[in-house]
């Protein structure tokens, strides 16, 4: 459930929020609680508006995927974030950690993914097919444990699941992710995917913003790296 100490980032434009594993970005048939609808109640609530409150959601994360998440309190913002982020002027950075160390340590993946909405799943090829949408990403190894890696990545596109997808294609799925091929899930049903930091020039005040989201916690593993690679 949302909560005020949730929040990353808020102005007049902006709100940006830190999603917790197994939170819905958007309301879905589950007919499950969703952070737009959280929000939404929390400033009205909070600012006492006497109307609908206005929300946009910019963009959106995999509900076991926890991380820095914006939504535009303004048409205005909204019209111009969506801009940014079909120009990639709206960088993120994502920490996953996986069950294997990518080899080599550091490099981009390109693959060409498909997904079958039957199983709401992704595959990567290597080769390129009719149904196939180009994938690419950039990861670097910032470190391990006795059995976990750290992997930092950043997107160049934006395909159905492209990060489980990819590193479970190179042998290095992500703790958790058993639909990916981990090995064993995560309490409360989330994965090690963290959408670590957000990146982007304000769309009303044009200021360089960077908003990073602290990982989720309660997880040891998670407050390890955190500790150590920060």
């Amino acid at each position: 459930m949302f909560q005020a100490e949730d929040i990353l980032y808020e102005d007049n434009h902006l709100i940006v929020v830190n999603k917790h594993p197994g939170d819905l970005v958007q309301p879905d048939p589950s007919g499950s609680s969703a952070l737009e609808n959280e929000i939404k109640a929390f400033i009205k609530a909070r600012d006492s508006k006497p109307g609908e409150v206005f929300l946009g959601v910019i963009h959106r994360l995999d509900r076991p995927v926890s991380g820095a998440v914006a939504f535009a309190k303004t048409s205005k913002a909204l019209v111009r974030m969506n801009e940014m982020l079909k120009q990639r002027e709206l960088h993120k950075t994502y920490w996953a950690v996986t069950e294997r160390c990518p080899a080599p340590e550091a490099g981009e993946l390109r693959h060409f993914i498909a997904r079958d909405p039957r199983t709401n799943k992704s595959y990567a090829s290597a080769r390129p097919s009719p149904t196939a949408k180009e994938a690419r990403l950039s990861y670097r190894t910032l470190g391990g444990s006795t059995n976990y890696f750290l992997v930092e990545i950043e997107l160049h596109t934006g395909r159905h699941h492209q990060i489980r997808c990819q590193l479970s294609g190179i042998g290095c799925p992500i703790r958790g992710d058993l639909k990916y091929g981990a090995a064993r899930s995560l309490k409360g049903g989330g994965i090690s995917l963290h959408a670590r930091k957000l990146e982007f020039v304000h769309p009303v005040r044009k200021e360089p913003l960077t908003i990073t989201a602290p990982v989720p916690a309660g997880d040891s593993l998670w407050a390890f790296f955190e500790t150590e690679y920060r």
